[in-house]
């Protein structure tokens, strides 16, 4: 295998790799790949297995836009141009836990 991992720019698609690797190809998640998903929403946990993902915080993030928005359209000189938000790795069963050095 040339492989041994594939990030997907969100859930939906991996959890489409997901059951693709699993019902076409034949290939254990995670023992021959691992699969990553970004976003973190419902479907995630409940892929089987279980897909690791990146947290995006939506509601956080709406209210940021909205708070750049109301900044713009008010024109005030303080308004930040951008934001920042982080995100965070939620591990599931997707992917094998590092092994200790």
């Amino acid at each position: 295998m040339e492989f041994d991992a594939v990030f997907g720019h969100n859930d939906p698609s991996a959890a489409g790799v997901l059951a693709a690797f699993h019902e076409a190809a034949g290939l254990r998640i995670p023992q021959d790949v691992a699969v990553v998903g970004f976003d973190d929403v419902e479907l995630a946990s409940y892929t089987c297995p279980a897909l690791t993902t990146n947290h995006q915080p939506m509601r956080e993030m709406g209210e940021a836009a909205a708070r750049l928005l109301l900044d713009h359209v008010r024109r005030s000189p303080e308004a930040a141009p951008s934001r920042t938000i982080p995100t965070s790795l939620v591990i599931r069963s997707s992917t094998l836990q590092p092994s200790p050095n």
